[in-house]
This record gives structure tokens, sequence and C-alpha cells, in this order.
């Protein structure tokens, strides 16, 4: 597999931080991989503009910074203005589709989006998009096994909370193999 970049955008208080490190645990601990994650948050806590860069490596990662990511999660518009136009040729970008606007995408890449916080409401809990959008990455990427996320994912959420994110992470990643079985 090599290495892959990951870049994951949105804003403060929907779940990015939270995303970038479920997706990197589940390849350093479950996946016997090696996962860097940094993370950059906005001035303000709730709201402001955050994103995390995950590198999953089949050798050490020596620089955890992403140069230009192979995979780009968009969760906000203000996220798709910043980075949607830094992604390698032939990347990926997934976004969520109620809340961000794409234009002008290179053709080399392939482009996926998923409706993930009306899916996340669907569930009565709109907080979990950044779950929903989990499961619709690992769908379409395949770059992490969908043991090691749900695996990942069970023991990184609040306690209480397993159920409904293993249903989010479930209805994304159904959303993501109906998305390639049409694609």
């Amino acid at each position: 597999m090599g290495k892959t970049e990951i870049r994951i955008g949105g804003f403060g208080g929907q779940g990015v931080i939270l995303s970038g490190f479920i997706i990197g645990k589940a390849s350093a601990i479950f996946d016997n991989r090696f996962a860097t994650m940094i993370q950059s948050f906005g001035p303000e806590a709730r709201g402001g503009a955050c994103n995390a860069q995950v590198i999953i490596s089949d050798t050490p990662v020596l620089y955890p910074y992403i140069t230009i990511p192979d995979i780009l999660v968009i969760m906000s518009q203000e996220a798709y203005n910043k980075f949607g136009s830094n992604v390698k040729r032939g990347g990926t970008i997934l976004f969520e589709s109620d809340l961000v606007k794409v234009d002008d995408i290179d053709k080399s890449l392939k482009v996926y989006s998923i409706p993930a916080t009306h899916l996340a409401e669907e569930l009565g809990r709109k907080i979990v998009l950044n779950i929903v959008m989990v499961g619709f990455f690992t769908a379409v990427t395949n770059i992490v096994s969908y043991d090691s996320i749900k695996k990942s994912i069970l023991d990184s959420v609040p306690k209480g909370t397993e159920t409904i994110n293993i249903n989010a992470f479930e209805k994304g990643f159904q959303y993501g193999k109906e998305i390639l079985l049409h694609s």
C-alpha cells in the first residue's frame, strides 16, 4: 500500500479531530501499520476552522506533516475553500454534500459526496455526522479495514454512545458501498 496522506477538514464541533484519531488508531493499533496525526484549530473552540492530517504507511513515518494529501475529507465550505485545490493529481475528495458545494475540480480526481448530516439526523443525532463520514471514508477508500475502524470507534467514543456511533458508521459505510456500486 505504501504511504497515504489524508486531510480531514471542517469546523470545530463537527468531530474532525476525532475522525482523524479513529482512522489513525485503526491503522496503527488494529491494522498493524504506522500512522501519525497532526491537528490544527482556528482561534475559536467551536465553529472555527480545524483539520486533522493523518499519514498511514507500511513503514515508519519520518515526517508527520502532509505536503499534498492523497485523500481530502471535507465537512465544511470553509475547509473546501481552504484545502479543495490542494489534492494530489489522481487523488480522492470526499465531501459532505449538504454543507459543501464544490466547483472547478481537477478531472483527474475521484470525487464522492454524501449527505452525512442528513444521515446522522435520520439516526436522531446530528453530532454523529463525523462517524458517518468515517464509514463513508472506509467504504470508498479501502485504506483501513472495516473491522479495525469498528474496533477503533468502540475504543474511542464516549461510553454509552457506542451503539449510535456504530449505527452512524454502518450508515456511512453502506452509503459508500452503494456509491461505488453505481459509479
